[in-house]
Parts: C-alpha cells; structure tokens; sequence
C-alpha cells in the first residue's frame, strides 16, 4: 500500500490523542472552525482511502472485474491491499457509513424541530424572545431565523449587566453559526471514531469563544465571569422547576463547564496561536495532497487493466 494512503490514518490518529488538548491550547473562537475543518477533512480523507481499499479487493472477483471491463489478473497483479485487510476495510465502511447517515438524519430533525419552534415563537425584536417559565434557562435556537430564548426567571435572576451579558452570550452563537461547526464535528465523529474527543471539544470552544465575545462586547470580564456564575445558580435552584424540554440542537450558555469557563474569564484574554494553527493547517493539506495522490493512483491501475482488457479481445 502507498505509503501516502496512510496520511488520512496517521492524522486520525493525532486528533484522537490531541485533538481535545488543542481545543483548549487554542483561543476559542479558532479552535471552533479549526477543529471543526480539520475533522471534517480527516473523516472524508479516511473513508475515501477505506473505501478504495475494499473496492480494490471487490473488483478481483472476476465478475465485478468483468462489470468494469477491467483485467482481474492484472488487477490482482498490481493489488496494494492484502484481501483480509480490504475486507475489513469494506465492512468497516459500511458501518461507518450507516453510523453516518443516522447523524444525518438526527441533525436534520434537531433542525427541523428548531426551526418549527423559531416560527411557533412568532416575531420577536432583534431575534429575543422571553417566555414565562419557572426555571431559569437561557438558549440559543439555530434556524433560518434562529432565536435567543430567555425564561422570566432568568431574567428575574440577573442584574441588568449581567443580563446584557447573558444576552450577548446567546447572540455570538447566533452570529457566528456555532451549531453549524458543532454539527459537522458530531457528523465527523460519527463517520471516524477516532475523531469523537473532538465534538465535545467543538462544542466547549463554541461556548468559550460566546463567553469572550460576550465579556469583550461588555468591556469587563470579571462581569462577564459573574454573570455566568449566578446564571449557572439560578438554572440549577429550578432545575426541578416543571419546563418543556431544551431543543436537542439549542446552545445554552450554562448547559456545562460553567465553573471553568468563569475562571476561564477570570485569566487574560488567550492568546493567539499561530504555530499550531499552521501545524494544523499543514497536516489538513497533507491529508489531501495524499487522497488525491491515492485517487489518482487508483485511476492509473484501473485504466491500465481496462487497457489489458481491451487488448485481449
């Protein structure tokens, strides 16, 4: 096997074993699209050569061979995968696929039940809507017209700045489509079981980089970290309070990790990284140059055995 084909493997590889530590080494706001990228790429690249090693085995039988009008000897011939390893390499896509597509199917309902909530809510001023609820909750809808949702109790709970804080928060995962990055980390993690540490990580870089919009558009992080704080006491003196379900696909910015989000704000703002941003970036590239250099591979010994076949007749 081309040693380029295990490009996409070996990054798999280092995002499982440091793909959660960069999440926190990396400021929040980069490390959400970063992440997010890197995984989808990783997870495309990985099935991609997964997929052509079970294919190379497949296309020996000679009637897939003959299907193709492919040679099967000289397929067998310049064969890269060893059958045990293209067998399993196939069921294994077949999994992953299948693991795929029942994502897929679990985001579009999350969406979609978003979505028909946004318009249940009716007009609101600039995307807010307070509701009358006895627990203290805060969200942030996505959608076509994603929505900032406040329950009175939390409002109740709150000084005025640190409801500006709150709100703020809210707004950031609105803004900067949050839950677009969180879905593709979760659909990677479904397709690549390696990249799983990575969802959360997107998910808690989402909710990071949302503390430090908000505590930058307040000019005060120690503000910032008090707002948190007593929105994460107050949702949790009415967590047993009767409410309707959180959508699955809403952001809450006390839903986890609130106390080390506060210290967190509490710190210096974080600081850029612009060395691991590029190391990154230069393993995301290298996991592309060697799919394409494996497709094209690929297409080069096909076209050879169609080639032989063709000559034989």
């Amino acid at each position: 096997m081309d040693p380029a084909t295990y490009l996409p493997l070996a990054a798999s590889g280092l995002l499982w074993l440091f793909g959660a530590r960069m999440g926190r080494w990396l400021p929040p706001a980069t490390a959400v699209w970063l992440l997010s990228l890197a995984a989808l790429v990783t997870a495309l690249a990985t099935g991609f050569v997964l997929s052509i090693a079970g294919f190379d085995v497949l296309v020996q039988v000679p009637g897939v061979a003959a299907f193709g009008h492919w040679s099967p000897q000289e397929l067998r011939m310049s064969g890269t995968v060893p059958v045990a390893a293209g067998v399993l390499a196939g069921v294994t896509v077949l999994v992953l696929l299948a693991s795929s597509l029942h994502r897929v199917a679990h985001a579009v309902r999350d969406l979609a039940t978003a979505t028909i909530l946004c318009q249940r809510l009716g007009p609101s001023a600039g995307r807010l809507v307070v509701v009358d609820a006895p627990r203290a909750d805060a969200f942030a809808l996505p959608g076509f017209s994603g929505k900032v949702v406040v329950t009175r109790a939390m409002m109740k709970a709150l000084t005025a700045d640190e409801r500006r804080v709150l709100l703020a928060h809210e707004m950031a995962h609105l803004r900067h489509r949050h839950h677009f990055y969180i879905e593709i980390a979760e659909l990677a993690a479904s397709a690549n079981p390696f990249l799983r540490p990575l969802a959360p990580a997107v998910r808690t870089a989402a909710e990071r980089a949302a503390d430090e919009m908000a505590a930058a558009e307040v000019a005060d992080r120690p503000l910032a970290a008090r707002a948190l704080a007593r929105a994460g006491l107050a949702r949790a003196a009415t967590r047993s309070a009767t409410c309707s379900a959180m959508p699955a696909a809403a952001l809450a910015a006390v839903e986890a990790s609130v106390a080390d989000r506060a210290r967190a704000l509490l710190a210096p703002p974080p600081r850029s990284r612009p060395a691991l941003v590029a190391a990154v970036a230069v393993m995301m590239l290298l996991t592309t140059a060697s799919t394409a250099w494996t497709a094209h591979t690929t297409e080069h010994r096909f076209e050879q055995a169609h080639t032989l076949t063709a000559t034989e007749q």
